[in-house]
């Protein structure tokens, strides 16, 4: 049986890791240092951790990952493939060139299409019709390199970047598992990937979150669902951040861009386009509440 080396760290990697878990010899989990997160800044460690110390697997968080002293985990390791899924680092050569069946990456989408740190996010908000998940042999570029295996799902137009994370991750895991067998005994032949068509996302920033309503109503709500759950779309209103969870693209006119009004009991602002309405929304320092529930506490909306 291979032995495998697990590197990755959000709750996306968790059922990768699972059915490898079940399948292999894992030798060592790999994953982010603990973090301080929220406004308590409370320590808390990736998902992946939490999964593999509740299956007594070796975890390691090294801080870097470039220099002997990993080399020298690896080697005590032996393993014979790395397997990663949303690690979060960029694997240098020496650890590219280390197993003896190289490092397979598990990536959420249809590459060429949205290579880098974001593609679950980019396909949303840029409304691709499909995604999917790309079985790669890594190299030292930004997933460019080879594919062993796709699997694509049709979009329906209603994911949250959280929504459709979880059934990649599952899509993945599945994927994963039937192509490894595959191409660990040699009858699958990896294909480079076509020099064409290639698109890249960017790492997201909490200011990617903030709304601007000169532009057209489904762009807007399109960034709204792949905001979902991180950073939180939002706009300034009353001096402080509103946070919008779900909105609806409208068949009205009625407001000009950035106006404020209600219709049917739910808040609504004017777009570039369509009119939108806050199906969902979060004042600053409270719940998350309904657009209806929103407007009983906020009497100066439509001011």
């Amino acid at each position: 049986m291979e032995k495998i080396l697990f590197m990755g760290s959000p709750e996306y990697a968790v059922p990768i890791l699972k059915e490898l878990n079940d399948r292999y010899e894992i030798a060592a989990v790999v994953t982010q240092p603990d973090q301080p997160v929220g406004r308590g800044k409370l320590i808390q460690a990736p998902a992946v951790k939490k999964y593999a110390e509740s299956r007594g697997l070796k975890v390691m968080q090294p801080a870097k990952i470039r220099g002997e002293d990993f080399i020298r985990d690896l080697s005590e390791l032996a393993p014979d493939a790395i397997i990663v899924a949303a690690y979060g680092k960029i694997l240098p050569k020496t650890v590219l060139e280390f197993p003896r069946l190289g490092c397979i990456n598990v990536h959420a989408s249809l590459l060429p299409r949205w290579r880098g740190a974001s593609p679950i996010y980019s396909a949303i908000l840029n409304g691709d019709e499909k995604s999917g998940v790309t079985i790669m042999l890594m190299d030292e570029g930004i997933d460019t390199g080879s594919t062993l295996s796709k699997a694509e799902i049709q979009l329906t137009g209603q994911e949250t970047t959280g929504s459709l994370t979880a059934d990649l991750a599952n899509l993945g895991a599945d994927l994963l598992i039937r192509t490894l067998p595959e191409y660990f005994h040699g009858r699958i032949k990896p294909e480079r990937q076509p020099g064409s068509g290639a698109t890249y996302s960017q790492l997201i920033k909490k200011e990617d979150g903030l709304l601007d309503f000169s532009q057209e109503a489904h762009s807007l709500e399109r960034q709204i669902r792949a905001c979902d759950p991180w950073p939180v779309a939002f706009f300034q209103w009353n001096g402080a951040p509103l946070r919008v969870w779900k909105a609806q693209v409208m068949d009205s006119r009625v407001f000009e861009p950035g106006q404020r009004g209600v219709v049917e009991k739910f808040p609504v602002i004017g777009t570039a386009s369509y009119d939108l309405k806050l199906v969902q929304v979060q004042p600053a320092g409270k719940r998350v509440m309904s657009g209806t529930e929103f407007l009983n506490g906020a009497r100066n909306w439509d001011n």
